[in-house]
């Protein structure tokens, strides 16, 4: 099994083990996404540990230690991006399982279980077509300055959606154009979506254009621009005149 098809299956399962525990009716708003988180973890890092034996592992949900700090390859999991949603019976939540290979996120996928999707790495597929006025994705509940001068400044829409994987997907599958996000994310949070962002021919940086780095020592990674790549140097030169 590769790397992209073993990323694919685990994301895929994990949000079906998701589902159901949400359809069981057993536990409700924090205390279901808090067991969902558990349940999630430790399923994907039994699987990884069982497959990848030798690979780095980084975990939204587990203690973080030292040892993926000198490994190439380091998977990076986040078992349930947006749990807020997920507890209050939306769809847009992920489960996001990236391999980052060398500080690059090379390979991943994202489930969006509550659309029965799975976007991968290994299976591109063509960008839809975009609209001339841009959307861009922003938080439900606090949309991130930049993101709102730079669509004053284009003339965009702001669309509000939840989960970090669940926008990110958006623009990959060509719902917006642009996901600007300065307010803070961890490593866990865009490793698995730009891998998949970035085999359908996206641009992927940091807000003032630098490479994202993955399986650093701080894991934290507070800025993010995924978008078309023909919008790319506009919102570049917008974030930078802020």
């Amino acid at each position: 099994m590769t790397d992209a098809e073993l990323a694919a299956e685990l994301a895929e399962q994990a949000g079906v083990l998701l589902l159901a525990l949400r359809e069981s009716g057993a536990f409700e708003g924090r205390e279901l996404g808090a067991t969902g988180d558990d349940a999630a973890n430790r399923f994907l890092i039994e699987r990884l540990r069982a497959q990848r034996p030798d690979d780095g592992l980084l975990s939204e949900e587990s203690k973080d230690t030292a040892d993926r700090l000198a490994k190439q390859r380091v998977w990076i999991i986040d078992p349930l991006d947006g749990t807020r949603e997920y507890g209050e019976g939306r769809a847009d939540w992920a489960v996001h399982v990236g391999l980052a290979i060398g500080g690059v996120a090379e390979t991943g996928a994202v489930a969006l279980p509550g659309l029965d999707l799975v976007l991968r790495s290994d299976r591109p597929a063509r960008l839809p077509e975009a609209p001339q006025t841009p959307r861009l994705l922003v938080s439900r509940t606090r949309p991130a300055a930049e993101a709102v001068a730079v669509a004053e400044a284009l003339g965009g829409e702001l669309v509000p959606m939840g989960s970090a994987g669940a926008k990110a997907m958006a623009v990959v599958r060509g719902e917006a154009e642009i996901y600007l996000h300065s307010g803070g994310q961890y490593e866990w949070d865009n490793c698995a979506p730009v891998a998949v962002a970035r085999a359908h021919g996206l641009h992927c940086s940091r807000i003032d254009g630098s490479a994202l780095v993955y399986n650093n020592a701080d894991t934290y990674l507070p800025d993010l621009l995924i978008c078309r790549p023909e919008w790319a140097e506009r919102v570049l030169s917008e974030v930078a005149k802020l």
